[in-house]
């Protein structure tokens, strides 16, 4: 028995936080925890705290029963998922500063380590790839199994990112085989579009713009757009990655200003030679080498030109 299992047996109640603006990592991460300790641990109390995320994830056993606000409780174990740092649970990181004992799992290059007890997997695709790793594999069921699956699917793009490797593939075909549905995960939460969420991509990529030769792609969108549609960052879903793939294109700069005016959340998507990990580490955020975000206050020009500059040192311009 490894050291995470050793704590969810001692713990009698346990919260699961993943990180702010929930992704299918996050989501799929805490619902494959959240099952696999009520699938065998029953007389166990675990709740989830998240913000909000897409209805397509609703399918997943629990995800009706995630708390989207706080609670005045107190826990024996928090387990942080999916998370580079503390600051990225926002209000709900309390409970971890208050629980009894603390486990971190994760898969981001930029975790320098937190916790009681820290499981900080680089080489793994996803945090749910990493999560399943800590398991044992004949006590996973469908329920926990579609959960991690649909999580790996989302941070390996459907297995087209650089980050799928050799045992990423055999994870996600064991999850397969313990009933995971591969059409209904892919087809049902990565490519199917709200027509708003199609109506923001359209927005994004009629205001992108090119520099440096075309290797560079910069979109943003402020506020009064996301006023106009009555959007939100949930229908920002797969803008970077429409960017990235632009022929000719190193690195892409997808920017928003939501919710709060004058702060501009950025995703970095590289191809090839920038490693956008050091550059949102200098901002402040995080990530992969080739994916990473950071969220920075300021007037959208300047953090252009600021990210913009960071980028074309790395092309060598």
């Amino acid at each position: 028995m490894n050291d995470f299992l050793r704590e969810i047996e001692n713990a009698d109640t346990i919260v699961i936080l993943g990180h702010t603006r929930p992704d299918g990592d996050c989501v799929g991460s805490c619902l494959g925890v959240y099952n696999y300790v009520l699938d065998n641990y029953p007389e166990k109390q675990v709740d989830i705290y998240l913000d909000d995320f897409k209805e397509e994830f609703m399918f997943l056993r629990g995800a009706d029963r995630i708390l989207h606000s706080k609670q005045d409780k107190t826990y024996d174990l928090c387990l942080s998922l999916d998370s580079g740092d503390l600051d990225r649970h926002g209000e709900f990181v309390s409970y971890f500063h208050d629980a009894k004992r603390t486990v971190c799992i994760d898969h981001h290059i930029s975790n320098v380590g937190f916790g009681d007890v820290c499981f900080v997997k680089t080489e793994c695709s996803a945090a749910a790839e990493a999560i399943y790793m800590l398991l044992e594999q004949d006590k996973i069921s469908q329920e926990c199994a579609e959960c991690l699956y649909l999580g790996i699917v989302h941070d390996t793009g459907v297995f087209k990112y650089t980050n799928t490797t050799r045992q990423t593939m055999e994870i996600a075909g064991m999850l397969i085989e313990k009933g995971a549905r591969s059409p209904l995960v892919i087809d049902g939460t990565f490519y199917k579009k709200t027509f708003l969420q199609n109506k923001i991509l359209a927005k994004a990529l009629d205001s992108a713009f090119l520099m440096f030769d075309g290797k560079v792609i910069v979109s943003c969108l402020t506020r009064d757009v996301f006023d106009e549609f009555g959007a939100t960052n949930l229908d920002t879903e797969g803008v970077v990655d429409a960017l990235r793939i632009t022929e000719g294109v190193e690195c892409a700069l997808w920017m928003y200003e939501y919710p709060k005016e004058g702060t501009f959340k950025c995703s970095l998507r590289s191809n090839e030679l920038v490693n956008v990990n050091l550059i949102a580490c200098s901002l402040g955020g995080g990530g992969h080498i080739k994916a990473a975000g950071c969220e920075i206050e300021g007037e959208k020009d300047t953090i252009i030109l600021k990210i913009t500059e960071m980028i074309k040192e790395q092309l060598g311009e």
